[in-house]
């Protein structure tokens, strides 16, 4: 099944609209505008499209291997102050493990998707690659391999502190939940071209028709189709800080999404 939503047109009755506070999808007439107006830290904001409202998720739709390939810009740049997207935002595919969108269990994280996070978060969970930015980024913490390390994690964050043992003891992890990631270097105000290929192993990423990721481990589906912009920040690091919050926004801040298409492709 493949599908493509060009939002010049009606939306396709599979997408479930989920807007939160100052959050609203607005269409322009040639594109889709998910818009977060005048957010406040004192509450969660956002405007999200996806599949799988109201779905447990044995039934969410996607399974490798398939290519995702979305043409969108943002209103904001990366980064911080005035001139910085402040939120979350992005587009892809996860298993909604935080209860957000259904009367589901909580679970452990699995995602394929550009991901952005503004500096206010901290997820440093690639050895290599900054906790806040636009990312191209997997993960997938369900793993045999991965739920075999649970018991050793309060252990781990505590040695994790001491920066060289973090540098060691933190790939293997790392390899374990499958998470890779890279910064996505692009101007997130201009129009580009997004596209994830997620196979059954390997998944690669690509920006306007250029490799961004190869060869990155794929996650297991079945997962959902996501499409956000909301207001909230989180902070999860390696060495055992977590948080999360909601963050203030005057003005307007939106991501704008031309069209999206999803195709399944052959098994090789």
């Amino acid at each position: 099944m493949d599908v493509y939503q060009d939002f010049s047109a009606p939306l396709d009755p599979r997408w479930r609209r989920y807007v939160v506070g100052g959050g609203t999808l607005e269409a322009t007439g040639a594109t889709l505008r998910f818009v977060n107006t005048h957010t406040s830290a004192r509450r969660y904001t956002d405007a999200q499209l996806d599949d799988y409202q109201g779905l447990p998720r044995r039934r969410f739709l996607w399974h490798p291997p398939l290519k995702l390939t979305v043409r969108a810009r943002f209103s904001h740049s990366a980064g911080d102050g005035s001139s910085g997207l402040r939120g979350t935002a992005g587009f892809g595919f996860w298993n909604d493990p935080f209860l957000m969108t259904g009367a589901r269990w909580p679970t452990l994280p699995r995602a394929i998707w550009f991901f952005y996070a503004s500096p206010h978060s901290n997820m440093k969970l690639d050895l290599h690659s900054p906790g806040h930015g636009w990312k191209a980024a997997t993960i997938d913490t369900t793993r045999p391999s991965a739920l075999l390390l649970a018991p050793l994690a309060p252990l781990a964050a505590l040695l994790m502190n001491i920066p060289p043992l973090y540098r060691i003891l933190w790939p293997p992890v790392q390899r374990a939940v499958r998470i890779h990631e890279t910064s996505v270097q692009a101007e997130m105000r201009e129009w580009h071209t997004y596209a994830i290929e997620w196979g059954s192993e390997y998944a690669s990423f690509s920006l306007d028709g250029g490799t961004l990721m190869d060869n990155a481990p794929s996650p297991r589906g079945p997962l959902g189709f996501v499409m956000w912009l909301d207001n909230q920040y989180m902070v999860v690091t390696p060495w055992g800080r977590f948080g999360w919050g909601v963050l203030d926004a005057p003005g307007r801040q939106w991501m704008e999404v031309e069209w999206l298409a999803i195709e399944r492709l052959r098994q090789s």
